[in-house]
């Protein structure tokens, strides 16, 4: 089976790139990292009328009328981009929360320990009495801690691997551009098999985890997607902290945007659906199978 997107399908991931580029550029990410907790509603009303959140929704209800493997390549693009918001939560109750799939509403889920975005959202799903508030790793994420385990939605966890398969293409990028520009001893370090190993290994993880995405989002069986997170988590992970080592104490700095993809992927690991519970439903659907 071929799962080579289509030229529509590769419209739609460029138009999503190009709209990040305008309305959430450098400059934007970094005066968001500026003023930690702040939601840009203009931005979160822009991607709305360009029908981020209703993409899955049926035209007759004023969505985009696309499927599952269209909203994976949007989230993809906004994981590339570090768009900040409970974009997976506003996505999903699109067609039941009045203003969600416009723009004009947005939603935070109780779906996990932890919770994005609480105080900032109009309307929470789920019990969030007693929800405490938490330093995040993340400068561009508030978070809150719930106490209470949730049940992953399994369009959710593939909407999350699709962002962490953005968080790794980045990352890739980045690491490839500074090996060829970054010079030492009168080569681009790039040269240096160290680095090129480095390299290399973020590019197969990326790569490998797009594959299981996409097809996830074709199958959209269970099992498929919870192999396509795990995939995701590591090569955003590992890419993220091998990008590091080749930046070298550069990619440390406050200034790099290195770190803010580091900081995010793993954040993104704590959402339901993450590793250890992907691991036991993976187990379960094998011993299954094999039954």
């Amino acid at each position: 089976m071929r799962f080579h997107l289509t030229d529509d399908q590769k419209a739609l991931k460029e138009g999503v790139r190009r709209l990040l580029e305008r309305r959430f550029d450098r400059a934007a990410l970094r005066a968001a990292v500026d003023r930690p907790g702040w939601l840009d509603r203009e931005l979160w009303r822009a991607l709305g009328e360009a029908g981020f959140f209703a993409l899955r929704l049926p035209e007759a209800d004023g969505g985009v009328g696309l499927g599952l493997p269209e909203a994976v390549l949007a989230f993809e693009e906004a994981g590339r981009a570090l768009l900040p918001g409970p974009l997976v939560a506003t996505h999903l109750v699109a067609g039941s929360v009045p203003g969600a799939a416009t723009g004009e509403t947005v939603v935070a889920a109780v779906d996990g320990p932890l919770v994005e975005w609480l105080t900032q959202a109009d309307v929470v799903l789920g019990d969030a009495a007693g929800a405490v508030p938490l330093d995040s790793v993340d400068p561009l994420t508030p978070l809150h801690r719930a106490g209470r385990p949730g049940t992953a939605h399994p369009v959710a966890v593939l909407l999350t691997a699709a962002e962490q398969l953005g968080t790794a293409t980045r990352v890739c990028e980045l690491a490839a551009q500074h090996a060829r520009t970054r010079e030492q001893f009168g080569r681009p370090i790039g040269a240096f098999q160290a680095v090129a190993h480095l390299c290399a290994g973020i590019h197969v993880r990326a790569e490998t985890a797009r594959a299981a995405v996409y097809g996830a989002a074709v199958t959209a069986d269970p099992a498929d997607i919870t192999a396509a997170r795990l995939l995701a988590d590591e090569a955003a992970v590992r890419g993220a902290r091998d990008c590091l080592q080749v930046h070298g104490g550069m990619g440390f700095t406050w200034e790099s945007d290195v770190h803010l993809h580091l900081k995010r992927a793993w954040l993104r690991t704590r959402r339901a659906g993450g590793v250890t519970e992907s691991e036991e439903l993976l187990a379960a659907d094998l011993l299954t199978r094999g039954a």
